[in-house]
C-alpha cells in the first residue's frame, strides 16, 4: 500500500501544480486501492480536502460577569499566543453602554481583557442583547521578516508532491503557499524555525475527524507561524507553551487526516486581520526531485 501511495504522490508531482486533471480512486476485487488519472470502470473521483481545522473555542472564551450595576463582557485567552478578537453587540434592548462599532483588540498570551460593560436603562426590566465574538490567532500588527527555512525533516532526499497554488488542495487563502513532501511514515520532523509551540494535535488515527490530522503549530518571533500537518499519531514530542529552536525534534511524519498519502504538509501563515493566511517562503536549499525510497516498491 505504501508503494501505491508514494506512486500517487509522485503522480501529482509529474502533473505539475497547474495541471487541470481529475484523479480517480478504485478498489479491485482483492481490496487493493489504486489512484489513477484514468476513468476506469467502478472508479470514483478522488476529492482533495487538505484543509486545516483548529478548535479554539475552549481556549478563547467570551465571559459574562453579572454584578449590581449590570453585566461586563470580557474575553479570556488561554493560548500561548496572542489572539486578535472582535466583539459585536446586536439586538440591544434596554441596554446602556452598547458600543456603536465592533470592538477589536489583540489579547496577549494567557490574558483576560474587559471589552464592554452594559447597564439596564430601566433597572426594573431585563436587558436583551446578542454578543458575537470573532477571533484569529496571531498579532496582525507584526510584519514578517525575511527568513530562509531549513528543511523541516531528517533524511531524504524526498519529492515535492504538491507546491504552492496547487489545484488539488492548495488553493485556499489558508494554504495557498503550502508545500507537500512525499516521505515514508515515521520520518523525523524538526522545527524549521525557532519559536513557541502554541497548538498541537496528537491523538488522531487514520482519517480521524480533522482534515489536518495531527499537527504542530509554532509561533515565530515576527508573528508568522510554521505549521506541520498529517503527523503520525502519538509521535508529537513537544507541548503547548514550549520554546523550540531550529532543528528541535517535533514529531514523525504520518498519513493522518484527509491525506492523499504519506507526506508532510508544511505551511507558513500569519494573521492578516481576523484571518489566517498562508504566505510565501523560501527553503534554504532545493528540495530534491526524486525520493530515495521510490525505487523498490514497498521497501
Amino acid at each position: 500500500m505504501l508503494g501505491r501511495l508514494i506512486f500517487f504522490c509522485g503522480l501529482l508531482a509529474t502533473m505539475g501544480p497547474a495541471a487541470a486533471v481529475t484523479i480517480y480512486k478504485y478498489t479491485d476485487a482483492n481490496g487493493v486501492v489504486t489512484y489513477t488519472d484514468k476513468a476506469v470502470a467502478g472508479a470514483q473521483v478522488f476529492v482533495f480536502r487538505d484543509r486545516m481545522v483548529e478548535h479554539l473555542e475552549n481556549q478563547v472564551k467570551l465571559e459574562t460577569k453579572k454584578h449590581a450595576g449590570g453585566e461586563t463582557l470580557q474575553v479570556r485567552n488561554d493560548l500561548f499566543a496572542p489572539v486578535e478578537v472582535e466583539l459585536r453587540i446586536g439586538g440591544a434592548q434596554n441596554a446602556v453602554g452598547v458600543p456603536d462599532a465592533p470592538i477589536r483588540w489583540v489579547l496577549p498570551p494567557r490574558s483576560t481583557i474587559r471589552l464592554a460593560t452594559l447597564a439596564p436603562r430601566d433597572p426594573a426590566r431585563p436587558m436583551q442583547y446578542k454578543p458575537k465574538l470573532r477571533y484569529a490567532l496571531g498579532d496582525p500588527r507584526l510584519q514578517p521578516q525575511f527568513f530562509r527555512y531549513p528543511l523541516p525533516w531528517r533524511g531524504g532526499p524526498f519529492r515535492l508532491s504538491q507546491g504552492p497554488n496547487g489545484k488539488y488542495s492548495h488553493f485556499t487563502p489558508k494554504g495557498r503557499y503550502a508545500i507537500d513532501i512525499a516521505m515514508p511514515e515515521g520520518t523525523p520532523i524538526v522545527a524549521a524555525r525557532g519559536g513557541m509551540v502554541v497548538k498541537v494535535e496528537n491523538s488522531q488515527s487514520g482519517r480521524g475527524n480533522n482534515p489536518s490530522g495531527n499537527f504542530v503549530r509554532v509561533l515565530h518571533d515576527d508573528g508568522t507561524m510554521g505549521v506541520y500537518l498529517h503527523l503520525m499519531r502519538g509521535s508529537v514530542l513537544v507541548r503547548e507553551g514550549q520554546r523550540v529552536g531550529i532543528g528541535t525534534p517535533l514529531a514523525r511524519s504520518g498519513n493522518t487526516g484527509n491525506s492523499s498519502g504519506p507526506h508532510l504538509h508544511f505551511v507558513v501563515q500569519r494573521n492578516v486581520g481576523l484571518a489566517l493566511e498562508s504566505i510565501p517562503f523560501d527553503f534554504a536549499q532545493p528540495v530534491d526531485e526524486l525520493p530515495n525510497f521510490a525505487v523498490g516498491g514497498d521497501n
